[in-house]
């Protein structure tokens, strides 16, 4: 699976942090990134945006329970040790760094500042540091992802959800990917994620690391055109990725090869089955069922010795000559 902050780190090992750019007095917002290319460019470019608008905005205290998040804030989660961290620190020092906040048609939303904001929460403080600023839709859209796709380890189906959200805050896709640093090509890539078939997507709800953008690209291309029966193709593929029994750049391949060989009749895909085996809550193995065999799959480790020579044990007397299966 791609890495887009790994990437991106590689390419702009050199750059320049945001407080240590100077701007020009005379020019209030650059057109385009100045410190490197792609979304490290972007992220310096965002980081900047943020340091004007503070100086510009108006210092306040308002109440925690006013403040809502940025509605395109592409994170889900936040790690709770390291809130739990930050928020001891806050309640032993006070907050260093007030968060950035815009007026809304009821409170407050978060600019900048959220994981403080939700420390707040955590340890009961009513009121919050504040520096008020008027930012349109577009520009705060752009600040929430950019900063949290380069600052945090988002997967790619987490981006492509977020880049979604904030489209229709853009004129055109040229403009988005401007805007996010992104290539033209890059940017279709996430957005691939919203032709995924549905069984895919409720999947990448729960598990959104199961694949990465490239291969979300691969399997819409598979399935362009194609009828219900490469959809099935799909169904039965996909559950091997789910269950570990494929990787997952692969997918598309197994895909392709099996609609383009027939291999596998409507009924075979349709019964395959996949169980799963657990060891107390830990799962062991599986076992996968259809029209071309019965597999039982056992994790390297959960088998002792003893273990194995009972299934070896039971196998042999499975098939033996007594209880062999007739002609």
């Amino acid at each position: 699976m791609s890495n887009l902050r790994d990437r991106m780190m590689n390419k702009t090992a050199e750059v320049r942090a945001a407080k240590d750019i100077r701007l020009d007095p005379q020019q209030e917002k650059p057109v385009s990134p100045r410190t490197a290319p792609g979304m490290a460019g972007a992220l310096a470019q965002a980081q900047q945006r943020i340091v004007e608008l503070e100086k510009t905005g108006a210092a306040s205290e308002l109440s925690v329970g006013d403040i809502v998040p940025n509605p395109w804030q592409p994170r889900q989660s936040f790690n709770d040790g390291k809130l739990q961290q930050l928020a001891e620190s806050i309640r032993e020092a006070g907050l260093v760094q007030p968060i950035v906040v815009r007026r809304a048609a009821h409170g407050y939303q978060i600019v900048a500042g959220e994981r403080r904001w939700r420390a707040h929460k955590m340890i009961g403080r009513e009121t919050i540091k504040v520096v008020i600023i008027d930012i349109s839709d577009e520009e705060m859209a752009t600040l929430a992802l950019v900063e949290n796709v380069a600052r945090e380890d988002l997967s790619d189906y987490e981006v492509a959800r977020s880049v979604r959200r904030t489209e229709s805050e853009f004129p055109s896709r040229k403009r988005m990917a401007e805007a996010l640093g992104l290539s033209r090509s890059e940017l279709y890539r996430y957005l691939a994620f919203g032709d995924l078939p549905d069984f895919i997507t409720k999947d990448l709800d729960v598990q959104p690391r199961l694949i990465g953008a490239h291969t979300a690209e691969a399997i819409v291309s598979a399935l362009r055109g194609k009828d219900e029966r490469a959809l099935e193709i799909a169904r039965s593929a996909w559950t091997r990725v789910v269950s570990g029994d494929l990787d997952q750049t692969k997918l598309a391949a197994v895909i392709r090869q099996s609609i383009e060989q027939g291999k596998h009749t409507d009924k075979g895909v349709s019964d395959r089955s996949i169980e799963k085996i657990f060891s107390g809550k830990s799962e062991a193995g599986s076992i996968t069922k259809d029209a071309a065999g019965f597999t039982v799959k056992i994790k390297a480790g959960m088998l002792t010795v003893d273990k194995e020579q009972q299934i070896r044990a039971l196998i042999a007397d499975l098939f033996s000559a007594g209880g062999a299966a007739p002609d």
